[in-house]
């Protein structure tokens, strides 16, 4: 399997040798998802707080006698069923979204959506990605002049130039080789590699 090579302009100037198995893996739709699906679970954090109907301000007085009325019995307005009851099962901020996923299941997951990326022509190599100022308009500058609008970048060690120039652009995220994760791959419209990220990510993967 060969990776195509873009120069500074965004041309064509040579393929990669890369990896069969991270690169040229069947793709499998199922494990995709959950891999995904696992991902944007385990982001997730209990942030919401409910109250159960022992928790709600309300009175212990029955609101009306058990029989006679015509109206359904009822002992308490903390009732779930009643406007302003406790919910029957609330949301904690202790409460745990996360799924697991297996290591092997992980490294297939990923080789699967890296070699759709290589054959749809959304993932490209580059030489380096370097910035000589920390300049927001002068990074854009060059992402244009690669012909690209939303790129992920995977580099094997993030530049300090390059992580202040691209932290302002909305459609531009710039990642190391160890924090690549499947829903930012594909997210992204294109993928392009630092040949040493490559070779890290196969250390990594294969």
């Amino acid at each position: 399997m060969e990776l195509k090579v873009i120069d500074a302009k965004g041309q064509v100037s040579g393929s990669l040798a890369v990896s069969d198995a991270l690169f040229a893996r069947e793709y499998n739709e199922a494990l995709v998802h959950q891999l995904v699906t696992a991902y944007l679970a385990n982001a997730r954090s209990g942030n919401r707080a409910q109250k159960t109907r022992a928790e709600v301000s309300h009175s212990t007085k029955k609101p009306w006698r058990q029989k006679g009325t015509g109206r359904a019995r009822s002992g308490m307005t903390s009732s779930p069923l009643w406007r302003k009851g406790g919910r029957a099962f609330p949301n904690k901020p202790d409460e745990n979204f996360t799924q697991k996923v297996n290591r092997k299941m992980y490294r297939a997951g990923m080789a699967t959506i890296l070699s759709q990326l290589a054959r749809d022509e959304r993932l490209f190599a580059i030489e380096a990605l370097t910035a000589e100022t920390p300049k927001t308009k002068v990074f854009a500058e060059q992402v244009k002049n690669l012909g690209l609008e939303q790129v992920l970048f995977v580099t094997k060690q993030l530049d300090e130039n390059v992580y202040l120039a691209s932290r302002n652009l909305p459609n531009v995220l710039v990642l190391e080789a160890q924090q690549v994760d499947p829903y930012s791959l594909l997210r992204y419209k294109k993928v392009v590699i630092t040949k040493d990220a490559v070779a890290q990510l196969e250390e990594q993967w294969v």
